[in-house]
């Protein structure tokens, strides 16, 4: 795809030049971007200087940084040559990946397409992102922890999808604790309907954005979906059904143990939660919190953590993550003086594990 020239300015501080030839299959206006808006994005990311002429690219600087600009737009062409479309948000990702020297390339991760539905493709857009679908499809239970915006919930719910749609599983199962309630749905007004719904809509909502929402209903009639609060799992046995357990840092321990014990045969569990936003009681520990210390070396149990660099809705998002978890670790110890707490349970707690 290249070819190499290692001759640097005689003026300049010594550095690397190195060409790109792109292929013609590649039109450039899909590696550049309108308005040169994914040029632009790569300049950002790298130290290096671009320099575009036809369907040659001249990059030039520090050898690591030409290094690093040169993978980067391999990689941009893979991901076009797959027929995606280029975002300035896929370069970030790219560049991130890369810097994090890690064998898997961005463009496996960027290309793993796991559901398509209604004009448009459910992918994963990290490489913990990737790393958690992997482990949905190789583990029995997998627990999904980190921070809003991670797609924690998203990708377990389009995971969920597509076992069904593969006649891998029966049904879907969707369930979250009632915290706000106390789990007492009883001594609410309304129907059942009523009395779950505003606990529930989040999962609705994913439902809607991966099946015709007009079979929704009808598959939910049919038991084939399944949306519950957790109070309603005691007492059952799951067989080959697909269980999402959502916002599980609301959960007891009791509760946990209660969850995972109605696996049945056939099934797969994804649990997930973030342990910075535990709604319990002061005194209650989560029970997302306590599996990790009793589940952590089972066989066939996988616990994914995912991180603010994960965070894939507007960017601000993922530093307002990393601004109160660095808020949160000032808070935990003058808070806590004198008592056991929680929030001391899990190095968690502060920050987001790998």
């Amino acid at each position: 795809m290249s070819e190499r020239s290692e001759q640097a300015d005689p003026g300049d501080a010594p550095g690397t030049q190195h060409k790109i030839v792109i292929p013609t299959s590649i039109p450039m206006v899909s590696l550049l971007g309108s308005a040169d808006e994914i040029l632009r994005a790569v300049e950002a990311a790298v130290e290096a200087d671009i320099h575009v002429r036809g369907n040659e690219i001249t990059l030039s600087g520090g050898p690591d940084e030409v290094a690093l600009a040169e993978r980067m737009i391999d990689e941009l062409v893979t991901v076009i040559r797959t027929g995606q479309s280029l975002a300035p948000e896929t370069v970030g990702r790219v560049a991130g990946m890369l810097r994090t020297s890690t064998t898997e390339r961005p463009a496996d991760v960027l290309t793993l397409d796991i559901l398509s539905s209604r004009g448009r493709t459910i992918r994963p857009k990290t490489l913990n992102q990737k790393r958690y679908v992997d482990a949905i499809d190789t583990h029995t239970i997998v627990f999904g922890i980190g921070p809003a915006g991670t797609g924690k919930t998203y990708l377990a719910v389009a995971k969920a999808v597509q076992a069904l749609q593969a006649k891998q599983v029966r049904r879907i199962i969707l369930t979250r604790p009632a915290v706000e309630a106390g789990e007492r749905l009883g001594f609410l007004p309304g129907t059942l309907y009523e009395k779950i719904d505003p606990y529930l809509r989040p999962l609705y909502d994913a439902l809607h954005d991966m099946l015709d929402p007009d079979t929704i209903p009808r598959l939910m009639t049919q038991g084939t979906i399944e949306v519950a609060p957790l109070a309603y799992m005691r007492g059952r046995t799951l067989n080959d059904a697909f269980i999402i357990l959502d916002e599980a840092q609301n959960t007891s321990a009791e509760q946990m143990k209660m969850f995972l014990t109605r696996l049945g045969f056939g099934s797969r569990v994804v649990v997930t939660g973030d342990v910075t936003q535990i709604d319990l009681p002061t005194e209650t520990r989560s029970g997302l919190q306590v599996v990790q210390e009793i589940l952590d070396d089972l066989a066939d149990v996988q616990f994914c953590h995912l991180q603010s660099v994960d965070v894939v809705r507007h960017r601000l998002v993922g530093h307002i993550v990393d601004a109160y978890g660095r808020w949160d670790a000032t808070q935990v110890q003058p808070a806590t003086a004198g008592r056991g707490s929680r929030r001391d349970a899990s190095p968690a707690r502060s920050r987001a594990r790998r």
